[in-house]
């Protein structure tokens, strides 16, 4: 059965990905992103494969316009059966003491704030019809902090922790709850990590095949799509160079 997905951040990398992948496996999709303009050309592509889909330009930090959207909704896109919180972000390795003020509020708003959010918005409907998903995008991250980590790694430990909680609060519903968990994946992650500077971006992936997007994604599909009394909880995906979020060997 074709599911309707909205997922966050689906302008690029992982969240672009997904987009595609769900494409692929027939499911009609809501995507959401701060570029209308990138958005439109999403959407041109994929409606050209025969995909139905609706675009929705807005911030996950904006509370007020994210709830807007979602209570416009025609009444046939208002069953979501799978949520994927994808959008995040990491900006800066400095030491926590030298921190910049402004990227922690944007890594806080956007990675822990926006995701609740969107669950809020958009669970309660999932629990009235008794079925749908939620696939939130942590981090190896999450699990411990690396150096220069510190904010971004407490957020995506967060995702953890939201994420476990929520399959507490839906346990007797048969709604399900994923937190996927990747290492290292080339995407444009790291040019917004160091703000547009590509060479820097480039040495994080030197000696090792990373992961992709698209590998998240199917990961994200495959959860989505198994048995409906097989819940995928928590996977934990890395290259295989690498062993944790601190332990990447290059050749």
């Amino acid at each position: 059965m074709n599911k309707t997905v909205l997922i966050t951040g689906a302008t690029s990398g992982i969240g672009l990905a997904c987009a595609r992948k769900f494409a692929e496996n027939g499911d009609r999709l809501i995507l959401t992103g701060r570029n209308e303009h990138i958005l439109a050309k999403i959407r041109k592509e994929l409606t050209a494969r025969g995909t139905q889909l609706m675009t929705l330009a807005f911030d996950v930090r904006d509370r007020q316009k994210a709830k807007k959207f979602i209570d416009e909704l025609p009444e046939e896109w208002k069953e979501i059966d799978v949520l994927v919180n994808n959008a995040g972000l990491a900006l800066g390795l400095e030491p926590e003491y030298k921190g910049d003020f402004d990227d922690w509020e944007t890594m806080i708003d956007t990675n822990i704030k926006g995701l609740l959010t969107m669950t809020r918005l958009v669970v309660p409907g999932m629990v009235q019809r008794n079925r749908g998903h939620i696939i939130n995008v942590g981090s190896v991250a999450g699990d411990a902090a690396y150096a220069g980590g510190n904010v971004y790694c407490a957020t995506k430990a967060a995702v953890k922790a939201l994420t476990d909680g929520l399959r507490i609060d839906v346990a007797d519903t048969a709604i399900r709850v994923t937190n996927l968990k990747p290492g290292l994946v080339e995407t444009n992650f790291s040019n917004v990590r160091f703000k547009g500077d590509e060479e820097r971006a480039k040495k994080l992936y030197t000696g090792i095949k990373p992961l992709t997007g698209d590998d998240i994604a199917d990961v994200a599909v495959y959860a989505a799509n198994a048995p409906e009394h097989v819940q995928i909880a928590e996977v934990l995906i890395l290259a295989t160079h690498q062993a944790s979020g601190s332990v990447i060997v290059r050749k």
